[in-house]
């Protein structure tokens, strides 16, 4: 049976230098649910987390239910029949448009939520277009022409929010900064609450935390008194999870010199950033490509022809029944995981710092059957 492993002692970690930043620059740090809402850590993290953000209902619920602290909630576009559970739920709610604003945030103040708008700094330091939240056309944000052309800020919004980054440092942060201060900083005195979003890979080992720390207090010597949210995704749960899996069958050696291997995991079902993003996540004991002795190509189980995870080079050959383990699948997996085929999902598991294994679901037919 394969199995997603939790490490709690490599997101004590992550959370120790999250917390660290949090303290020396005075910001406030949310887990970003999209990357990971593993439940029974909560409670873990929100020892050094000020509270979560939610891009749904139900995020928002989970979170309101499972981890103490704070609840953002930002959607492009709320739903009109959702939208006062959503006020019921959170404390902090980001619209995307002046026409969201004008919908929902005089009943959001009114209720005792705290009303912001994604802005569109307009730049683009992300490589790959899919993830450019400020790209030309882009859905996401109110650009400040657009802003002034409606008639400015209205006094009930507190917050401004942007989200510009994908698994970047500091340099590509201070970028988007300046352009998002060029724009909007005129209206950043007025404010009681910024929001820098997430994408900032802070627990990468190469990451420039000084430097962060060092942004972060030069942006509130220029607007002191505003209250500076960050709200990372990867950075919480970064490397702090595996995926292990099995060799299920070993074809013969192809025309192009690599075999070709069948998991018990799948990349359209279990790792879904594989193919999206795409990516070649990393895999313990092995190197990435065709420069080592042994060369395999994994695939998953699925009907799917695309369903491959990456082509890796081994100093020893592979058998039937051999253990395969993938890295960083704490994030993007769990949450984005599916049942295409029918393929059951994969067990969730916690390693205690301890060592001590704790199973925390295990799925059945019943779960696949339940959504159809």
């Amino acid at each position: 049976m394969p199995r997603y492993v939790v490490d709690e002692a490599a997101l004590v970690r992550n959370l120790e230098i999250l917390q660290d930043v949090s303290k020396r620059a005075g910001v406030r740090i949310l887990l970003a649910q999209k990357a990971f809402s593993c439940t029974a850590v909560y409670p873990l993290c929100a020892k050094y987390l000020a509270g979560t953000t939610a891009s749904s209902l139900f995020e928002a619920i989970h979170a309101k239910r499972h981890f103490p602290g704070e609840v953002h909630v930002f959607n492009p576009a709320f739903a009109a029949e959702e939208i006062d559970e959503v006020l019921a739920t959170v404390d902090h709610i980001v619209l995307n448009s002046m026409r969201q604003v004008s919908l929902y945030a005089a009943k959001a103040h009114e209720k005792g939520v705290s009303v912001g708008l994604r802005v569109n700094p307009e730049v683009s330091v992300t490589t790959t277009p899919a993830y450019d939240a400020c790209r030309p056309g882009s859905r996401f944000g109110v650009t400040r022409d657009a802003l002034d052309a409606a008639g400015g800020l209205p006094g009930v919004v507190e917050g401004l929010h942007f989200h510009a980054l994908c698994e970047q440092g500091v340099e590509e942060f201070r970028k988007v900064l300046a352009g998002f201060e060029a724009h909007f900083g005129d209206l950043v005195p007025a404010l009681k609450w910024v929001n820098f979003g997430g994408g900032h890979h802070i627990t990468r080992a190469d990451y420039d935390v000084d430097g962060l720390v060092e942004t972060l207090r030069s942006f509130q010597g220029r607007h002191p008194g505003v209250q500076i949210y960050l709200e990372p995704g990867e950075a919480i749960a970064l490397n702090a999870g595996t995926l292990e899996s099995r060799v299920l069958e070993m074809q013969p050696k192809g025309a192009d010199g690599i075999t070709n291997v069948i998991l018990d995991v799948s990349a359209a079902c279990h790792m879904p950033d594989v193919l999206e993003m795409p990516y070649t996540p990393p895999m313990l004991g092995a190197e990435k490509g065709a420069g080592g002795p042994y060369v395999y190509r994994f695939g998953g189980p699925t009907c799917l022809a695309g369903d491959e995870i990456g082509t890796y080079s081994f100093n020893r050959p592979l058998h039937d029944g051999d253990a395969v383990v993938f890295g960083d699948m704490a994030i993007y997996t769990m949450v984005k995981n599916n049942t295409f085929n029918g393929i059951n999902l994969p067990d969730i598991v916690l390693r205690h710092a301890d060592g001590r294994e704790e199973l925390l679901r295990r799925f059945s037919y019943d779960d696949f059957a339940s959504r159809l």
